[in-house]
């Protein structure tokens, strides 16, 4: 071979090799077909070799991926249509699996988030629906990361966004509501004159054990009303007092007549 031939081959081999130096990220891993069959083990982080075209590279990331799960028509346990969308956080465990045992992992996850929302908030009542919501996030979770565990995929999170209420249910909820609320300031009412009976029963025991007292508390109730002086006041006179006066009168006429 001439020169020429071998400084032209050699720059095709150095031009061969240049292509074949592939660098992944930290976050990267390589999966790689060599004539169509599967290495051992994916390749990664830094500069890789790559031998087109007997090898073939897939990319894989690890990090985190938030998925938007769309909306979805539910019908709850009570028969309650409502719209649920939530957000799904996973991520890859298993490079060589999350390639090989399905063909997309980002869609086959995404598809299944949306069937296992429905058919797990389909189960519970839509009162169940909006206090339990750390419960079902958990279940959904549990139920998710169980079913993407075959594809190298570990759910770490599942959170329910929002639940889109029909009007005609957020007015019935409303009317509930302020119900409850009508219901509770009866009770407080009911227990507040209770209380109220309760002390003027204890009250009317101790004036009746002292009939003066209600005259000295018409006199303390003259007294705080007067002590304002912006009205008229037409105070009546108490039967005790009256009898007071008549059993003081009648006492001085007999000491008179003793007397006599």
């Amino acid at each position: 071979m001439t020169l020429n031939s071998l400084l032209i081959l050699g720059m095709i081999v150095a031009l061969y090799l240049a292509n074949s130096i592939k660098i992944l990220n930290e976050y990267e891993r390589g999966v790689i077909f060599r004539l169509g069959k599967l290495l051992p083990k994916p390749k990664g982080p830094g500069i890789i070799l790559v031998f087109p075209p007997i090898d073939r590279i897939v990319r894989v990331g690890l990090r985190t991926i938030v998925m938007d799960v769309p909306p979805q028509d539910i019908i709850t346990r009570d028969n309650v249509s409502v719209k649920v969308n939530a957000v799904i956080y996973f991520r890859v465990m298993d490079p060589l699996k999350a390639i090989v045992e399905v063909e997309s992992f980002n869609y086959a996850t995404s598809q299944l988030a949306q069937t296992t929302l429905r058919s797990v908030l389909g189960q519970v009542e839509l009162d169940g629906l909006l206090s339990e919501r750390d419960q079902l996030n958990r279940e959904l979770q549990r139920m998710l990361d169980q079913q993407t565990d075959p594809w190298g995929i570990k759910v770490s999170a599942v959170e329910v966004k929002h639940v889109d209420l029909p009007e005609n249910m957020q007015r019935a909820m409303a009317k509930q509501a302020e119900a409850e609320r009508e219901k509770r300031a009866k009770i407080i009412h009911a227990e507040g004159e209770f209380s109220a009976s309760e002390r003027l029963s204890q009250a009317a025991e101790v004036i009746g054990q002292e009939p003066l007292a209600v005259t000295l508390r018409y006199l303390q109730t003259l007294t705080e009303i007067a002590g304002e002086k912006n009205s008229t006041i037409l105070f009546p006179i108490p039967v005790e007092l009256l009898n007071f006066l008549k059993t003081r009168g009648a006492d001085s006429k007999d000491g008179e007549n003793r007397s006599d």
